[in-house]
């Protein structure tokens, strides 16, 4: 981009260049700095050449605005004699090079060159440095095969001079840290982390990475230690912080392994929350439990539209059955249930809303990222009063005959069932049954009683350890494949994903 108030100097520079044979291309031209970042706004640039003394917004103004909105583009200042020391308190700018007027056409196009040069070497240690974070995450992810990982850590320098290492991820709560970065965190770590032992990776956006070698296999002065360090993070920075560390690894072939496991007790932050510090041997000491939810009622206060004391049952499960010893499957298994409950009311009232057939899973995919027991709740909450809500404003009354199939559906949709039958047993012309039965239910008999089904299959998944082909014939599928393609249909998941689901 050309920016310069004086049109004859403007087109003079546009003519001097060969700029083809710089491989480059004028995309904008301006007369002041307020043009300019118009200019800009319509389509970014690599490099800027603009004369200082301008009207409305001069050449410094105009390139602190462009250095806020980009770290990468260049400069090149054209400036009077007299100006020339003023344009020296630019340098913060990083610019490229400052030209006396009139300008000389050579030197120019050295500097020209000189910010390509420039944007190059940039663009390829950016490169470098992506290239360095995917084989990283490609190490931790366990995507190197055994090869790749000792070429990796010989490459990396990435070994232990202590016998056990731990892997531990802390999970920064970004939004409460303010005025700071997690860069800054990240600094800060690398000044009070001067031993070898002790390596600091960020894993974007809101974690960072630690190992930890020790002489020590006992874990609990592993956590003792990242306690601490946590402490003082939190204490410097204002910032709420949730740690989980692996069990010890002795060969950083394992590292993966370890990493994974870190990861995977991330998922306690729900129980214990910002500011603790697990690891696995903690993890080891919770409690298993199964927890009651009472189905039928449940149902029963949603479906009478007794908001108050649905709410209050829900609340009474969280505070008799949820607390910090448990087992946070325990807590998912609860979840699931009641999620369940939910989804089964929705279909029978024919309130599925834009969320429709799969919002079985977005409600899973909400809870599994709420923070702490209060957004676990929230979800919920919301559910029942969005679903109490819909079933004041909707029709959702049945003629006797659509009553008696239904209930009869609930009782025996195991059996070989169908329209026909149910109309000859009824009395009643097979397809005026079926557009009675479209119209008050909103949809076909076959789509209900596949539907009914599911929901069976579904409360098995979750609250069972049957075989996903038990499950099937138990709900009436014989043909298991039939019953997958069904069942997907239906929750937008399998019935394998479903059940791996509430591992969390």
């Amino acid at each position: 981009m050309l920016v310069e108030d004086e049109e004859f100097i403007l087109q003079g520079i546009k003519n001097i260049i060969d700029w083809e044979a710089l491989e480059m291309t004028i995309v904008h031209m301006a007369h002041d700095g307020i043009d300019a970042l118009a200019c800009w706004e319509k389509e970014e640039v690599d490099i800027v050449v603009s004369d200082i003394s301008m009207p409305r917004m001069n050449g410094l103004d105009l390139m602190e605005r462009l250095r806020e909105k980009s770290k990468r583009v260049r400069f090149i200042i054209l400036t009077g004699y007299d100006e020339f020391e003023y344009a020296r308190a630019a340098i913060h700018l990083e610019v490229e090079n400052y030209i006396l007027k009139p300008i000389d056409e050579e030197q120019l196009e050295k500097s020209l060159q000189s910010a390509a040069a420039r944007l190059k070497e940039r663009e390829e240690a950016d490169m470098a440095q992506i290239d360095g974070k995917t084989d990283f995450m490609r190490f931790l992810n366990g995507k190197m095969n055994y090869d790749e990982q000792v070429h990796y850590m010989t490459q990396t320098g990435l070994s232990a001079t202590k016998p056990y290492t731990y892997a531990a991820v802390m999970k920064l709560k970004l939004d409460s840290l303010g005025e700071f970065k997690i860069t800054d965190v990240m600094s800060w770590l690398g000044q009070i982390v001067t031993e070898e032992e002790i390596r600091v990776y960020h894993l974007p956006p809101d974690s960072i990475l630690l190992t930890l070698s020790s002489q020590s296999d006992r874990a609990r002065e592993v956590r003792r230690y990242l306690t601490d360090m946590q402490n003082q993070i939190e204490k410097r920075f204002g910032i709420h912080i949730f740690t989980s560390i692996s069990s010890p690894f002795m060969e950083f072939t394992e590292m993966p392994r370890a990493y994974r496991e870190a990861l995977s007790n991330q998922k306690y932050l729900v129980i214990d929350g910002y500011g603790s510090c697990v690891d696995q041997e903690y993890i080891n000491n919770r409690k298993s439990m199964d927890i009651s939810v009472d189905a039928e009622r449940f149902q029963r206060l949603i479906i009478q539209k007794d908001k108050a004391s649905a709410l209050s049952y829900l609340e009474e499960l969280f505070i008799n059955h949820v607390n910090r010893d448990m087992e946070v499957d325990v807590l998912l298994q609860m979840c699931l249930r009641i999620a369940g409950i939910i989804q089964d009311i929705r279909e029978e009232y024919k309130l599925l809303d834009s969320g429709g057939k799969h919002r079985l899973y977005h409600i899973i995919e909400e809870i599994n990222q709420a923070e702490d027991i209060i957004s676990v709740k929230t979800v919920f909450r919301e559910e029942i009063i969005n679903m109490i809500d819909s079933l004041h404003t909707e029709e959702s009354y049945y003629t006797p005959v659509i009553k008696q199939i239904l209930a009869e559906v609930r009782e025996n949709y195991r059996e070989d069932m169908n329209l026909k039958t149910l109309a000859h047993k009824y009395h009643m012309n097979t397809s005026y049954l079926g557009q009675i039965f479209q119209k008050e239910v909103g949809c076909s008999f076959a789509q209900y009683l596949s539907n009914t089904k599911n929901s069976r299959a579904k409360e098995l998944i979750l609250s069972t350890n049957m075989r996903i082909n038990d499950i099937a014939k138990e709900v009436g599928y014989p043909d298991t494949s039939y019953f997958y393609r069904k069942f997907k249909q239906c929750y937008g998941v399998s019935p394998a994903t479903l059940r791996e689901m509430k591992k969390y």
